[in-house]
């Protein structure tokens, strides 16, 4: 199948061909293929100056991001079949990984699938599409996703932010499948009860899964706070590995009551307290109440969304980290984390050291931390490599 020509400037396909897979607005020929000639989220073929195809990709006239690569070369139509194949690659590794089928399945342009999220549950799967391109080939994601795996259902939960961005609709539906029965989150011999319509993303964070498993060394007996703690991962599992005493605190009530039936669930809800407030309102009413735990959780959501807010946010995470320490008892241990893609990792810890310093202490970072392995980086673009934290041990100067 011949798609239409995207032509590229002279010299903007080199970073194409060093593995990245997305084109700006701003590397596109116009002269020679106007972005307004296509559809958003038509299929075309990437070429450079020279009129040599580098691979299929699709559009979006309407987009920053003006195109995104799929497949390298022009033998392989933008389909059902390839997207089949692109699953089962992806299965693979998963499969390798976890000996149960709870994983994310397909996590954008690391899997070959730029614009597309898939989320396993069991026999239930939870998809998320970014990008025109994927919208308009979502019944050959269906198709695909049904052929390779059979789930009982298949949820599209397509109401992230970043749609609007490519001027797309936000909605939550059921794809593939009938209405009824749990959807449930299996993590460290623990089951946790989700919501793939109205959780937060697909309703649960995998990402975060082995960093979650590192904790039960530290955690035996001792007193937890768990902040941002959603539907209490991390504190359900310090629980189950021996914390003497939880409290996981939310600003939902949504989540809080959720929290609750999970701990009620794992016949965890003697030690686990589930407490709704504003994370920082909390930590400073702990800290007056000389409240003192012995490892707390900071798990927030992305403080910097944009470039533009990197001085607003770096100074958010430093203030709840220092927050975080002040409720820490002696010789505590703070887990602090960050999912904000423009926050390096050795700006996070700076702000760690600088609340540090500010309350005359002393810290030893121990473990670095960083997302789960079906959560695969890109080598060639850094936006795949979004998550980070530290284990840290902190004590009197």
């Amino acid at each position: 199948m011949e798609y239409p020509a995207l032509y590229l400037k002279r010299g903007e396909d080199a970073r194409l061909r060093a593995g990245h897979l997305w084109v700006y607005s701003n590397e596109v020929d116009v002269a020679r293929s106007p972005l307004t000639a296509f559809e958003p989220g038509e299929a075309c073929a990437i070429v450079d100056h020279r009129g040599k195809p580098v691979g299929i990709g699709y559009v979006n006239p309407n987009s920053l991001i003006a195109a995104r690569l799929v497949s390298r070369g022009v033998e392989h139509a933008l389909d059902r079949s390839l997207i089949v194949h692109r699953l089962n690659v992806a299965l693979a590794l998963r499969e390798r990984l976890y000996a149960e089928p709870y994983y994310r399945l397909v996590f954008g342009e690391s899997d070959g699938l730029p614009g597309l999220v898939l989320d396993r549950f069991g026999d239930v799967v939870v998809g998320q599409i970014a990008t025109a391109g994927m919208e308009r080939l979502k019944d050959e994601i269906t198709a695909a996703v049904v052929k390779v795996l059979k789930p009982r259902q298949l949820w599209w939960k397509n109401d992230a932010s970043i749609r609007t961005m490519e001027h797309l609709p936000e909605y939550a539906d059921l794809g593939h499948g009938e209405y009824g029965g749990e959807t449930i989150a299996r993590e460290g011999g623990l089951e946790f009860a989700i919501d793939p319509v109205s959780g937060q993303k697909t309703g649960w964070f995998y990402d975060q899964r082995e960093n979650r498993d590192l904790l039960a060394r530290f955690v035996d007996g001792k007193r937890v706070l768990d902040m941002f703690s959603y539907l209490g991962a991390w504190g359900l599992r310090a629980a189950a590995a021996g914390a003497s005493e939880v409290v996981c605190v939310d600003a939902s009530a949504a989540a809080v009551e959720s929290i609750a039936r999970n701990a009620e669930r794992n016949g965890l809800a003697d030690r686990v307290t589930a407490v709704r407030a504003d994370a920082f309102d909390h930590l400073k009413a702990l800290r007056e109440a000389r409240e003192q735990y012995d490892v707390v959780i900071l798990d927030p959501p992305a403080f910097i969304k944009r470039k533009k807010d990197f001085t607003e946010g770096r100074l958010a995470y430093r203030r709840l980290n220092e927050l975080g320490m002040q409720v820490l008892a002696r010789d505590g241990l703070l887990v602090t984390c960050s999912c904000s893609h423009h926050m390096p990792r050795a700006a996070l810890l700076e702000a760690v050291q600088q609340g540090v310093r500010h309350l005359d202490r002393q810290a030893q970072m121990l473990i670095a931390l960083q997302q789960a392995p079906d959560h695969p980086v890109h080598p060639a673009i850094a936006e795949t490599d979004y998550l980070k934290g530290y284990v840290l041990r902190v004590l009197p100067a």
